[in-house]
């Protein structure tokens, strides 16, 4: 019998998979971000199904979704909310922004300015919001998807390092296989509104499946040589010489977390180090950041956390 894990894994596929195609490892990694209670990064170019794939997360939850376009002059106050004064009660209510929704997603995140980007801090670590020094709780299984454009794209601000961090995961998507594509086009290039009867077709998963998975992530076994092998990663990453900035302690945390989640989903009782190297890429990669020199030189995130793993003695 498949555990719990496995289950939400195998029915979010199956309910996302009637919208979205060929894209079995971004599944995953929302699963692990789901039952993490973390947030997912995805970044790619424009036009590649990231909205479509956020609005079916949100349809096979059950719960509401909104969404954010990042702009240059949006301000915090557009996302977390104001308050207005209501005439008939004489008094200032407050009116919640889309931030308040079970599935945000924050298209084109680094399009937004820094100080719309840093109000994203509290909601997405602490799951609350601060206004006028009253704090608002948000969902229970808040969880925010943010697009984010490459880098080299104009009229764009680089995240800073403390909003990179509170992402768990991120997720490189990128261009379908010419197979997806070919289903893409003959599902889609016909019917207008093809996209919006396939989202009604997404059945709502069970919420106490989702807890399920959370407990059964709990009892997944991590040996203490394993947790010695992520501090070993950790460490390599703080004294590499391409990078200026190592993984953090949070994200040593999230990788343990991701790791143990992905072994339950294979439906085992315990961690091995192929599991923490399969979600290492997630996990490590958007958290690193180059020194200029290795940057000038073309070198990429992704590359230096494959020479870590690549160089990391592996426990037995």
């Amino acid at each position: 019998m498949s555990s719990a894990t496995q289950q939400l894994r195998d029915l979010l596929a199956q309910e996302l998979g009637r919208v979205v195609i060929g894209v079995a490892a971004s599944v995953d990694a929302l699963v692990i971000a789901l039952i993490a209670r973390g947030h997912v990064l995805i970044q790619g170019v424009p036009g590649l199904g990231k909205t479509l794939f956020a609005k079916a997360l949100a349809r096979a939850l059950g719960g509401e979704f909104k969404r954010i376009q990042g702009t240059a002059d949006l301000m915090p106050s557009d996302i977390i909310g104001v308050h207005v004064f209501d005439e008939a009660a004489r008094d200032f209510a407050f009116r919640p922004g889309p931030l308040f929704a079970d599935v945000v997603l924050v298209d084109e995140i680094n399009r937004a300015g820094p100080k719309t980007q840093s109000a994203l801090l509290e909601a997405m670590e602490e799951r609350q919001v601060s206004v006028e020094r009253t704090v608002l709780p948000l969902p229970a299984d808040f969880i925010v998807l943010a697009t984010q454009n490459p880098r080299e794209f104009e009229g764009t601000f680089p995240l800073p390092e403390s909003q990179l961090d509170r992402f768990m995961l991120r997720v490189d998507m990128g261009y379908p296989t010419r197979a997806a594509e070919s289903e893409i086009l003959v599902r889609y290039g016909g019917v207008l509104a093809a996209a919006h009867a396939a989202l009604d077709a997404v059945a709502v998963i069970d919420r106490a499946l989702l807890g399920a998975a959370r407990a059964a992530a709990e009892r997944v076994h991590a040996s203490a040589a394993l947790s010695a092998y992520v501090l070993d990663l950790a460490a390599a990453t703080r004294e590499h010489p391409r990078l200026a900035l190592g993984l953090s302690t949070r994200g040593a945390l999230s990788l343990l977390k991701a790791a143990r989640i992905v072994a339950g989903m294979r439906g085992s009782e315990f961690v091995t180090p192929d599991d923490v190297k399969q979600v290492a890429p997630w996990v490590l990669a958007h958290r690193l950041v180059l020194t200029p020199e290795a940057t000038l030189e073309g070198a990429s995130d992704t590359e230096v956390v494959q020479g870590v793993l690549a160089t990391t003695p592996v426990p037995r």
